[in-house]
């Protein structure tokens, strides 16, 4: 790998924050405007029960307080305004700043995320290179087998069968939640057995595009000359393997890793639904069925703003370990 270009590495970061702004505020504006024309009202979502036997001039009024009675662009524009001055509203479902409440949620979302695409990018990368070194061996099949049919399974399936499987039939882990019920506090023992089994499920759902690419690549990669030509020299296999042809197929992955976050902040408002695992996409689904504007544009520009900085890394990563790649081009 070449010295780090970092003057390049600052002028793609900043080209790529420049064309952010727009599409941050794009998404924004959509989210008001399709939350606009939802048939929830989020009058009756705030007030709950209260509203069903509330008279129309209390609902009426209530929409004034709320703001919700302004076209939808007003609501943005102020909204947009606030935000910009660091003031992101007041959720009402949840009944809590919205900063706050993505500050309590966004750790956990964090440590869910990061924990499952760690374990779907090693596991895929030992099970591709096992599958390429002996291409249409039994091992090779039954890895390409066990992926697509993985690359089928609907998350919400594979995380109502591992709950079934592993906290009813077999209890052996935790089925849902971040702590024991019965704890008064959050004890990191308890945490890390909670997290096993939505961590899992999400890497599952991530690790077949991994094996895949990493098969892939390395297959492609063993049947390159420079790889012949250190396998006529002598070295060992093992050396040929890991200090060639895995260094070669990887390049393809770090595109990879950019492409499946959209997948894998879908993935994960599904098993933290499943799970009820108290993060980001959890409140999401909340704010989507009560029309709370403020904590639904803010977590959708959080959202837009992991998937634009995972694509920014894929390119800094493809940029800094493929020679053949300028940063200026990208």
């Amino acid at each position: 790998m070449s010295a780090l270009p970092w003057g390049a590495m600052a002028r793609l970061t900043g080209r790529r924050a420049l064309s952010a702004a727009p599409v941050l505020a794009g998404v924004t504006f959509g989210v008001f405007a399709l939350a606009a024309a939802s048939p929830f009202d989020p009058v009756k979502a705030y007030a709950g029960t209260a509203a069903l036997g509330a008279d129309q001039e209390t609902l009426d009024r209530l929409r004034a307080n709320l703001g919700a009675d302004e076209p939808f662009v007003t609501r943005w524009w102020e909204w947009l305004t606030a935000a910009l001055g660091g003031d992101l509203g007041h959720s009402g479902v949840l009944r809590q700043p919205v900063a706050q409440v993505i500050t309590e949620r966004l750790g956990w979302s964090v440590l869910l995320c990061a924990t499952a695409f760690t374990a779907a990018v090693l596991t895929g990368t030992v099970l591709g290179v096992l599958a390429a070194r002996r291409p249409g061996s039994l091992l090779d099949r039954a890895v390409t087998s066990l992926a697509y049919v993985l690359e089928a399974a609907p998350v919400f399936w594979t995380g109502l069968l591992a709950v079934w499987l592993f906290a009813l039939e077999w209890p052996l882990l935790p089925a849902g939640g971040l702590t024991d019920t019965a704890a008064g506090h959050v004890a990191p023992a308890q945490v890390a057995s909670h997290l096993v089994l939505p961590a899992s499920v999400l890497a599952v759902s991530q690790l077949p595009w991994f094996t895949l690419y990493v098969r892939q690549g390395v297959g492609d990669a063993l049947a390159e000359d420079p790889v012949r030509g250190a396998r006529a020299r002598g070295l060992g296999e093992a050396t040929v393997l890991l200090g060639h042809a895995l260094r070669s197929g990887l390049l393809p992955v770090l595109t990879l890793i950019g492409s499946r976050v959209p997948e894998l902040i879908t993935g994960a408002l599904l098993v933290e639904t499943v799970f009820s695992w108290p993060g980001i996409a959890s409140a999401t689904v909340e704010a989507a069925t009560a029309v709370d504007f403020p904590l639904l544009a803010a977590l959708t520009t959080l959202a837009t703003a992991a998937v634009l900085a995972g694509n920014l890394l894929a390119d800094l990563l493809y940029g800094l370990f493929d020679p053949r790649v300028r940063l200026s081009d990208l």
